[in-house]
């Protein structure tokens, strides 16, 4: 005969102390094995067949999300001024190197940097020590008698020199397509002597090519040059060695205290040189 259910509570006062009182069963030694072993045996299946966890909602068949995954190197904006770009560069560049900028000859410095940063030419990576990423256009300018010109050396605005050897380039501005480039380069260092609205580009001259090296500006400052060269003809270029003025860097650029801080190049000396002695 079943009993009605207020009887219980009143036959059976304790019954839920009763219940929670109750020994906790102690696991025999059989139980304890097997039970080791389905474990063993569920973890070799999971492994052996990843499908066969989907089904179950608490294990992941994704084990990467249980890994630490490092960030990536990311590029830094611009600084706020050259002195937050000088902090930031101390612990991530050897000391001796970061105080040689603008004091070695043919260096540059930390305005030169930030200026560059700020005009979107150059691009660093946040890494020890950082990269510096560079779009450069390379100008072949062609002579006669298959000559090229190239730039010999630099006198900058300390005082000093600076051999470079090499065609005419320049770093490029944001979204400055090659040919935009080319005629601003020509403009910059060659404007003085020639008329800047005679170049043709070389059609089919295009090449574009990854570099990496150690900077001369910036001691210590690993680069990578992305370069676009070309050939191109230029009217009333002086068949002899000559030298042309350097307008002024950074013209547009607001805050004329950090141009005059920074190292700038006064006069381009021009040379030309047989084509077979440039390695394009």
């Amino acid at each position: 005969m079943s009993w009605p259910p207020q009887s219980i509570n009143k036959s059976l006062p304790n019954a839920k102390s009763i219940f929670f009182n109750l020994p906790k069963p102690t696991p025999c030694l059989p139980d304890v094995f097997l039970t080791v072993i389905s474990l063993l045996f569920f973890i070799s299946s999971t492994k052996r067949n990843p499908s066969f966890a989907k089904f179950l909602p608490f294990v992941s068949s994704d084990r990467r999300r249980f890994l630490k995954i490092p960030s990536m190197s990311h590029s830094r904006p611009p600084f706020a001024n050259p002195q937050a770009l000088s902090d930031w560069l101390k612990p991530r560049l050897p000391s001796d190197l970061l105080a040689s900028w603008g004091v070695k000859p043919g260096t540059k410095n930390v305005h030169n940097l930030w200026l560059e940063l700020s005009e979107g030419e150059t691009s660093l990576v946040d890494s020890s020590p950082p990269l510096r990423t560079v779009n450069v256009v390379t100008v072949r300018l062609m002579g006669k008698d298959d000559l090229v010109l190239v730039e010999s050396r630099q006198q900058l605005s300390d005082g000093s020199f600076r051999d470079r050897f090499r065609p005419l380039s320049e770093k490029m501005k944001p979204n400055e397509t090659v040919e935009e480039a080319v005629a601003r380069a020509v403009k910059e260092e060659l404007g003085s002597v020639i008329d800047t609205g005679s170049v043709r580009i070389v059609p089919g001259s295009y090449i574009k090519k990854l570099e990496e090296r150690n900077s001369a500006s910036y001691p210590g400052l690993p680069a990578r040059y992305v370069l676009h060269s070309v050939d191109a003809w230029v009217e009333g270029l002086p068949e002899e060695d000559f030298c042309t003025d350097e307008q002024e860097e950074y013209q547009d650029l607001n805050g004329n205290m950090e141009l005059e801080k920074a190292v700038s190049v006064r006069k381009h000396f021009w040379k030309w040189v047989s084509s077979d002695s440039l390695h394009s």
